[in-house]
């Protein structure tokens, strides 16, 4: 009575004080409840193993402990730990796409961050789409831009799922209530659309402007005309300025001499420029120029698109 009394009263105690920093362990998959407690103590946990061992059994708990990678953090009690190692709680990592982002980017952030396990490391874009999206040729704007929570050692390709479900399920929710006068075929290209807002747009109140003007020189067969998706398909050649020339070079992602729109998104849309894609702006506006604030003038002829050119930029 006496010992268990005691076992009691220390499994109640905090095991690391608050004024200490947090301790990392891991339980490799396999260990049992013994070869578990034993990695705990070997990791620096400042607890006798065979205590936390007697616990777990007295609980009947000892089964259930999952493997993976876990912190213990100030305050938390021998009863605590048990539990957290039953229910999975793993330390969280997390890993930020930012709104904007090319493919290559994120797939370099992904490469860079030092808690996931890089399967996808070697692999060529065909290689990682065949895991991930298979009906797709090009990974550009597949990928949702957000904030991705994962266990330390987790796979990389688990941040490359959950970004590209995340995008296809607000691309998903955002068609289903799309104005229906919008002249896109597919979802896709609506992407496409919403990645060439994405890297357009200086202001979010104005992206649903620039969309219902890039919508309404798509209806009528006008040239769209932006500067990123030139950009875009130039690719390593572009080194900060874009000349008379590029914009005169025919590339696919050329929409000063191609018609339509490019092939592929041009970057990782957010929600505001999915949003503004699907439900542009009902306006008459056909231009617009930057007003060098960021902010832009929208004007619905030639005339006085060229005036405001005059005014904001020369």
């Amino acid at each position: 009575m006496i010992f268990a009394g005691a076992i009691a009263f220390w499994a109640r105690q905090p095991i690391i004080g608050a004024d200490e920093p947090p301790i990392e362990f891991t339980i490799k998959a396999g260990s049992g409840i013994r070869g578990a407690m034993q990695q705990i103590g070997s990791a620096g946990v400042p607890v006798q193993p065979i205590l936390l061992e007697i616990l777990a059994r007295a609980t009947g708990k000892g089964a259930r402990i999952k493997a993976g990678s876990y912190e213990l953090k100030p305050g938390t009690t021998p009863t605590r730990l048990i539990e957290q190692l039953v229910r999975g709680e793993f330390a969280q990592e997390s890993l930020a796409i930012i709104e904007g982002w090319t493919f290559r980017q994120m797939r370099q952030a992904v490469a860079e961050h030092e808690a996931l396990k890089h399967d996808t490391a070697g692999m060529s874009e065909q290689e990682l789409l065949a895991k991930i999206a298979p009906d797709y040729k090009k990974a550009e704007g597949l990928f949702f831009p957000d904030t991705y929570l994962f266990a330390k050692g987790a796979s990389d390709l688990q941040v490359y799922r959950q970004a590209h479900a995340l995008l296809m399920k607000r691309l998903g929710d955002e068609w289903a209530r799309r104005d229906p006068s919008l002249p896109y075929k597919t979802p896709y290209e609506a992407l496409i659309m919403a990645s060439i807002v994405e890297k357009e747009t200086g202001q979010k109140s104005e992206r649903d402007m620039i969309a219902g003007v890039f919508v309404n020189r798509l209806k009528r067969g006008m040239l769209l005309q932006t500067d990123p998706t030139v950009i875009y398909g130039m690719g390593d050649q572009y080194q900060g300025n874009i000349r008379k020339r590029d914009l005169q070079t025919d590339t696919p992602y050329n929409t000063y001499t191609r018609t339509g729109l490019p092939p592929t998104p041009i970057a990782l849309p957010g929600a505001a420029s999915l949003a503004a894609a699907l439900n542009p702006a009902r306006t008459d506006a056909l231009y617009f120029v930057s007003r060098g604030n960021g902010s832009s003038h929208f004007s619905s002829n030639l005339n006085d698109h060229n005036q405001a050119v005059n005014k904001y930029q020369r």
